[in-house]
């Protein structure tokens, strides 16, 4: 499985990541529906379990996926300041530019 976290999403994560107090939390990246050929996809912080795979990323922040969930291999994390300022998650090796 790969994760691509871009350099503004890492900073916002980083951020978030340094105040919780539970240090055995990491990122979750997951599936909040799919249809077709491509899903929608959201952010959590959580403990890895049984179905999952940790993946560590260039940004120094491990990501959890769920291993069985080919949709998850490739999604990249940016985080935009324009438009609308958010976290954007698509998954371009599976065609997933952004939502539509």
């Amino acid at each position: 499985m790969k994760v691509k976290i871009t350099r503004n999403a890492a900073k916002q994560l980083k951020a978030v990541l340094d105040q919780e107090e539970d240090k055995e939390l990491k990122l979750r990246v997951y599936i909040t529906h799919k249809h077709g050929d491509h899903a929608h996809y959201g952010l959590a912080l959580d403990k890895p379990g049984a179905d999952d795979e940790v993946v560590s990323t260039d940004k120094e922040i491990d990501v959890i996926v769920n291993k069985n969930e080919p949709l998850l291999d490739g999604v990249k994390i940016d985080y935009l300041y324009l438009p609308e300022e958010g976290y954007v998650i698509t998954n371009p090796s599976k065609g997933n530019h952004g939502d539509h």
